[in-house]
């Protein structure tokens, strides 16, 4: 795991790379090298996990020199493909993952990518025709940001790279301002920079260095929901997929350095430790949870720490415990820095406590239990679709009454925001709702939010148009549970959940694996049919059944928590200065980007009760950290 950094170089004499490739030394605190010619400038920072030798590390040259690879990720199947290429007569110097993908590139081109299975984001430079190949991982675990304008090119896993390089156009993209208010993410290709874009997941890209303006992208994958389905009983599903699930653990495994396990003590997690113990025979296992001191109900959450607790007792695994303390003031601007994007959400806070303790340990590697939720649906808004085909028969007037009744109700409370968000979804088609339950703030709201000036600017943007062109591409899929798992996977687990995955991971100089993304387990669960994962009001169906192997009862059918801290509270009590002053006149108009009238009024009215707008408030707060220190530069790293 590592981070990467790659320039075009133009007429400009000094590029400050430098000072840009240093940005991301975190990302690989063991190696740190550069190739240049007179075309590029390749950088890499190196956290070895495989071949812990010379020979492992990057940019890396074949072995005629003609070809450079930068390199982020981890191929679990490198083994299989090298041998395949050792049969080919290519002979290898090292037992590291790159040179098999570099080796494979020579031989396969761009077919290369058909065979890999891990997590990745690589460029391939070649001298003799000056032409780069680059690519991201099938479902996006790791990012990776490029930068293009007229013939200047660059490319990085974090953007905090990008804008210290010479001649870098910081113009704003104020419609992606509107995604991460309206999702507290930015769906798709779209960064808060103009310039700036993510490659998504299953594409790759060409580009001549001598041209910029012939980059080029190409999709090699998308996740196949296109209505096709596997008929078999429930037993013969849950031995499959336990099965296949079970190998998708064992290659993660694979490592020259320690490994641990988050272990939050829901089912997703707990499989993960509960499989992997099998390829321990014995052995101590170390997991990590995190111990809060705050009240979650209000936030709809419930402590998890008994239930780690049980787990670990249960599966005979060593239980690390992680201080849940958090200071939101002190920390704050640290965690959007690290994110690089402006994302209101605390929960990636906590995951960087776990990486902080777990690289104390000496452990560079740690396996998650993210995208279980994903594949085989897990969110409460999936079960919201078991009452969705219900709304075509329930009168308008029962909607207009709950409306009513729900307008005197506290909408902090979960439960009323829950209702709210699903009766105000009850006159849309269908797929419209669909889309609906990813919105957090009603964009009309959060126009009012921007100054007249920047409204004009977005004009009549909708940031769910991304939303219903994914829907477009998969028309064959005639599931809704299936249509929501898609958006999903495309939308908020890669721009929201695996952002920050990865980026609090290697904030610590950690990697962190994700089992239940591997690429043939996610194909499979397209097969799977919906109800072996939604069975009436049970989520994940076919991941309990398969628990039933492992755990106690009380963990199998334990409801959803969610993950994260009590922004609710925190926004009403312990930030309260903090807002006052981040979100002063003064401090508002420095941008010139919100209204600070509305943004008063919805400080006052979140604090009534009259709107649930905490997250809203963490979402401008969020931009407004960002913006200090993304777009002023003013930032130095943490």
């Amino acid at each position: 795991m590592c981070g990467i950094l790659g320039v075009v170089k133009t007429n400009s004499s000094d590029l400050h790379f430098k000072k840009a490739f240093e940005q991301t030394q975190h990302r690989g605190p063991d190696s740190s090298r550069i190739f240049e010619n007179d075309y590029i400038i390749l950088g890499n920072h190196r956290l070895k996990i495989q071949d812990l030798s010379e020979n492992g590390n990057l940019p890396m040259l074949s072995a005629d020199g003609r070809y450079v690879i930068v390199y982020n990720g981890e191929i679990y199947n490198h083994w299989t493909i090298r041998k395949d290429l050792e049969k080919k007569g290519y002979s290898f110097k090292s037992t590291s993952d790159t040179e098999t993908i570099l080796a494979g590139y020579i031989v396969y081109g761009q077919d290369i990518l058909k065979k890999l299975s891990g997590i990745f984001a690589f460029v391939i430079y070649d001298q003799l025709s000056n032409q780069l190949f680059g690519a991201r991982d099938h479902i996006g675990v790791k990012p990776f940001y490029y930068y293009l304008k007229g013939n200047n090119f660059a490319f990085s896993s974090e953007i905090k790279s990008l804008i210290h390089l010479t001649n870098f156009d910081s113009r704003l993209n104020y419609k992606s301002l509107t995604n991460y208010m309206n999702f507290l993410w930015s769906p798709g290709e779209t960064t808060p920079f103009n310039f700036v874009s993510k490659l998504l997941p299953g594409e790759f890209f060409t580009l001549t260095v001598t041209d910029a303006t012939t980059f080029q992208k190409y999709s090699y994958y998308d996740i196949p929901f296109n209505g096709s389905r596997e008929f078999y009983n429930d037993e013969l599903w849950i031995d499959i997929i336990d099965k296949k699930l079970e190998k998708s653990i064992e290659s993660q495994l694979l490592s020259d350095v320690p490994i641990g396990f988050f272990l939050s003590g829901g089912i997703d997690s707990s499989v993960i430790v509960a499989e992997a113990r099998k390829n321990f025979n014995g052995g101590s296992l170390n997991c990590f949870t995190i111990k809060g001191n705050d009240n979650l109900e209000p936030e709809g959450f419930a402590d998890d720490f008994k239930y780690a607790q049980e787990a670990a007792k249960h599966l005979d695994v060593k239980l690390n415990v992680v201080d849940g303390s958090i200071s939101i003031i002190e920390d704050f601007d640290k965690m959007i820095w690290h994110l690089d994007e402006p994302q209101a959400d605390i929960a990636p806070l906590y995951v960087y406590k776990v990486c902080e303790m777990a690289k104390t340990q000496g452990i560079k590697v740690l396996l998650s239990g993210a995208g279980g939720d994903d594949i085989f649906s897990g969110y409460r808004r999936h079960k919201a679709l078991t009452y969705d085909k219900y709304l075509q028969y329930t009168p308008d007037f029962f909607f207009t009454l709950m409306e009513k009744y729900l307008s005197y109700r506290n909408s902090n409370k979960p439960t009323i925001r829950r209702l709210n968000k699903f009766i105000k979804r009850n006159s849309n088609p269908v797929e419209d709702r669909l889309v609906g339950y990813f919105e957090w703030f009603p964009i009309n709201e959060n126009m009012r939010l921007f100054n007249p000036e920047i409204q004009k600017q977005i004009g009549s943007y909708k940031p769910d148009s991304y939303l219903f062109s994914l829907l477009d591409k998969i028309k064959e899929e005639d599931n809704l549970l299936n249509k929501m798992l898609y958006l999903e996977l495309k939308t908020f687990l890669v721009d929201h959940n695996l952002n920050y995955t990865d980026k609090m991971g290697m904030a610590c100089g950690v990697e962190i694996r994700v089992p239940f993304l591997d690429i043939d387990l996610v194909n499979l669960c397209t097969k799977l049919p919906p109800d072996m994962k939604l069975r009436g009001s049970k989520t994940k169906y076919v991941l309990r059944k398969i628990a039933e192997k492992y755990l106690p009862e009380s963990i199998i059918n334990r409801s959803k928590t969610g993950f994260g801290g009590p922004v609710r509270k925190w926004v009403k009590n312990d930030l309260d200065k903090m807002i006052s002053d981040r979100l002063s006149k003064s401090n508002i108009d420095k941008y010139q980007i919100f209204d600070h009238k509305m943004i008063l009024k919805l400080i006052n009215d979140n604090k009534s009760g009259r709107v649930d707008g905490a997250y809203t408030i963490l979402s401008i707060m969020a931009i407004q950290s960002w913006l200090d220190q993304f777009y002023s530069k003013q930032s130095t790293g943490f």
